[in-house]
């Protein structure tokens, strides 16, 4: 029985690790041209907090040519098995990259965090508590806990928009750091709603130099929660 299981689970584990593998890659390209027109990391729907039901992102997101992307609803990934059930059931439409993702709440330095989750096993038992749809208690709650368990998933854990929180990023990315986080949303709009959608300059060069100081990968997003996939709100 034991090596049935192995072998079974043998394709999964693989295919999880080619997944992460590419979407290292993609991090280490990304530029502040990238999103919202060829990449976006950052999307929710009505499985969280979003406007868009998945099946209409994912159709958005073909229309647009997206090359790839992840839909990063709060603690579930209801919106990502949605989108890639519509995936599956249209054989000939190009269809973009669709990575694993979810937005998980998480303490760092005694500050209330979010740390993006992508390219993980969405049925990987260490990450169950996380996709609950709420916020994880206790000492999972602890972002070194939340880092940890993304990584056990196979998945690739990033800091959204560091320069959202009460402590500043010369404080976080460092911390984030050293818990071992993958990388930084280095590209991210704050202060508004701009559109066209684009990364904010000044936050950018901040937390963009303090990623490059810590060896971190960079992503970027639009953090949508409204109906267009090329603005936020």
């Amino acid at each position: 029985m034991a090596v049935d299981l192995a072998e079974n689970l043998a394709p999964t584990h693989a295919q999880n690790a080619q997944d992460a593998a590419a979407l290292r890659r993609v991090f280490e390209s990304i530029t502040a041209e990238s999103c919202p027109q060829f990449y976006n990391f950052h999307m929710h729907t009505l499985c969280s907090d979003g406007r868009l039901t998945p099946e209409a992102l994912i159709q958005q997101a073909v229309e647009l040519g997206l090359q790839g992307l992840a839909i990063t609803d709060h603690h579930s990934v209801s919106g990502y098995r949605q989108a890639q059930q519509w995936l599956d059931a249209q054989p000939s439409v190009p269809a973009p990259q669709l990575w694993t993702g979810t937005e998980i709440s998480a303490a760092l330095l005694e500050d209330e965090v979010h740390i993006l989750a992508y390219a993980f096993d969405p049925d990987h038992a260490a990450l169950q508590p996380y996709l609950q749809s709420e916020t994880a208690t206790g000492d999972l709650y602890a972002a070194a806990q939340v880092i940890q368990t993304i990584h056990q998933a196979g998945g690739l854990a990033i800091l959204a928009h560091p320069a959202r929180y009460k402590r500043s990023v010369e404080q976080l990315i460092p911390a984030a750091a050293a818990l071992g986080i993958d990388g930084i949303e280095t590209y991210y709009a704050y202060g508004g709603n701009p559109s066209p959608w684009r990364p904010s300059p000044q936050e950018t060069e901040r937390v963009g130099a303090l990623g490059r100081q810590h060896a971190l990968l960079g992503s970027c997003g639009t953090d949508t929660h409204g109906l267009s996939l090329l603005q936020r709100i």
